[in-house]
Parts: structure tokens; C-alpha cells; sequence
């Protein structure tokens, strides 16, 4: 159980950090660009959202990792064992869309439980770093 806990800290961990940089990069660069106001929101989008796919396939690395390592748990239903399953099974879980044709067994269950729970927090984050951006820049063009 100790190990479990472990490993599931150190993924949410490394997509907390990711989050984190993509969003402090991006307030850093931001002001820099030389482009109308309302694109840096705009391209604030993309980088919330190319924070989230790395996020979604770092869970799902993790997912495939684990569905192939004896004593880590399974999935079962709609579930072929691919990464690209668990890449769609990690993005379902991340926006807690959670479609129900994939099922984890095991240990599985307790990282997918914090996937939403982290993907919930992290795209607030981003919703409230795009708010921010938008207020600062929005009516300056």
C-alpha cells in the first residue's frame, strides 16, 4: 500500500509542477509578445490546453504502467491494454467526463480517483489564470 501511495504522489506531483510552469512561463512571456492583446488570450488557451494533454498523458503512461505490472490492478471492460487506451481512459478520468466503458480493478482505482480529483483542481486553475490574463489585457486593443 506504501508504494501505491508513493507512486500515485509522484504523478500528481510531476502534473502539479508541469501546471505550475506551463502557467508561470507563460505570465512571464506573455507581456513580451509582440502581437494584438486579445491573441495572448488566445494563445493563453492553447497553452492551458497543451498543459492538460501533457498532464492526461502522463496519467495515462502511468495507467499503462501499471495495467502491465503484476499486482497494480487491471481494466476491464471496452479495454484492449493499449496506450491509447489508457490515454482515452486517462482523458475521460481528467475531466471527470468519466464514460463508464472502461473499469479499474485493483490499485488502478486509487490514481484514478486522484486523476479527477487533479484534473478538477488543475482546470480551475487554468479557468482562473485565463479570467486574470483576460482582465489585465482584454480592453487594451
Amino acid at each position: 500500500m506504501l508504494t501505491v501511495f508513493i507512486v500515485n504522489m509522484i504523478v500528481i506531483a510531476l502534473v502539479v509542477v508541469i501546471h505550475y510552469e506551463f502557467l508561470y512561463r507563460f505570465t512571464i512571456i506573455m507581456p513580451q509578445l509582440k502581437i494584438r492583446h486579445r491573441f495572448r488570450i488566445v494563445l493563453g488557451v492553447f497553452a492551458a490546453l497543451s498543459a492538460h494533454a501533457a498532464e492526461v498523458w502522463i496519467f495515462a503512461l502511468s495507467y499503462y504502467w501499471m495495467h502491465h505490472r503484476p499486482g497494480w490492478g487491471e481494466f476491464r471492460g471496452n479495454f484492449e491494454g493499449s496506450l491509447m487506451d489508457c490515454v482515452y481512459f486517462s482523458f475521460t478520468t481528467y475531466t471527470t467526463l468519466g464514460m463508464g466503458d472502461i473499469e479499474p480493478i485493483g490499485d488502478l482505482r486509487y490514481l484514478t480517483g486522484l486523476e479527477s480529483l487533479t484534473g478538477l483542481v488543475l482546470i480551475t486553475w487554468s479557468a482562473s489564470f485565463l479570467y486574470l490574463e483576460m482582465t489585465r489585457y482584454w480592453d487594451r486593443d
